[in-house]
């Protein structure tokens, strides 16, 4: 198991501080590439019966990119799914208590970002949505991103914005812990003990006053430099997405991730030992020194 242990700074963790674009912004960027689908615009569309077609799967993950009538989901574990929308799809959100609340919204409220849960039905030899469940509270920061204004994010709370201000100058940080969650070679998928261990920092981190989290992406030596690079970038997108999407931790509260390939190992790439414990995505709770103890 993973704990939260106490750290050293280095010059490869400082160089990538940068309290700068919230990083649900960055899972966006990741998969936002257009979605085609050949011959589309030429075939005529009939609207499907929704409530007779043949049931789909459920489909849960991340709006990544949006063309016209169709939405393509990222799923944990990277698999993407194209789900086309009818004007029958129903759209709808949690609200109010335990969020047993719901309202219905319009399709132009489906944002790069959005985490949301899509029951299928089978029509045309594709997927259609029939329902597309979210919570406000994620559309709120979707929207937040979407709009990238400071200001979206000062609407959270009056002591957000402070202390936001009072970081935009300030590079040295102490390390008050940091947690390493570890990969399979070539993959970028969350085991169970990881997800448990990201939400048990998340927990740490909320404790302590005005902390932030900085989350860099490693690898082993394990292939080419530029694929390593890609790799590292992945896990560390992927464990900022679980962070705050599973674990409850503002984005706002959170600096830039950064993947390092195969720089920093913990331990020697030359045994199979060695390269497991380097192929890891580091989270780091850090504390301003100019904030700490306050």
């Amino acid at each position: 198991m993973n704990h939260i242990t106490p750290t050293r700074t280095t010059g490869l963790l400082f160089g990538a501080l940068a309290l700068s674009t919230p990083v649900s912004a960055y899972a966006q960027q990741e998969d936002r590439e257009d979605i085609i689908v050949s011959g589309q615009q030429e075939i005529a569309y009939a609207e499907p019966d929704l409530a007779t077609a043949p049931a789909g799967p459920e489909i849960e993950g991340i709006i990544s990119a949006r063309s016209n009538d169709r939405l393509q989901i990222t799923a944990e574990d990277g698999n993407r799914t194209v789900i086309a929308l009818a004007d029958a799809t129903r759209i709808r959100a949690s609200k109010g208590f335990l969020g047993l609340g719901r309202e219905t919204l319009a399709a132009d409220s489906l944002l790069n970002g959005l985490p949301v849960s899509v029951d299928t039905v089978q029509y045309g030899g594709e997927l259609v949505a029939s329902q597309i469940s979210l919570r406000n509270s994620d559309l709120k920061t979707a929207t937040m991103i979407h709009n990238g204004t400071a200001q979206g994010f000062a609407e959270q709370t009056a002591a957000t914005e402070a202390l936001r201000g009072r970081m935009a100058d300030i590079d040295q940080y102490n390390v008050k812990g940091t947690t390493n969650v570890n990969f399979d070679t070539g993959k970028a998928v969350l085991s169970e003990q990881g997800k448990a261990d990201l939400c048990a920092t998340a927990e740490a981190a909320e404790a302590m006053d005005n902390a932030l989290l900085l989350v860099v992406g490693y690898t082993d030596s394990t292939g080419s430099d530029e694929l390593n690079q890609r790799l590292s970038e992945k896990r560390a997108g992927r464990v900022v997405n679980y962070i705050q999407q599973y674990c409850g931790w503002k984005p706002y509260r959170m600096l830039t991730p950064t993947g390092m390939a195969k720089a920093d190992p913990l331990a020697s790439n030359d045994t199979a030992y060695g390269k497991a414990q380097n192929r890891r995505v580091a989270v780091n709770i850090l504390v301003s020194k100019g904030l700490d103890g306050l």
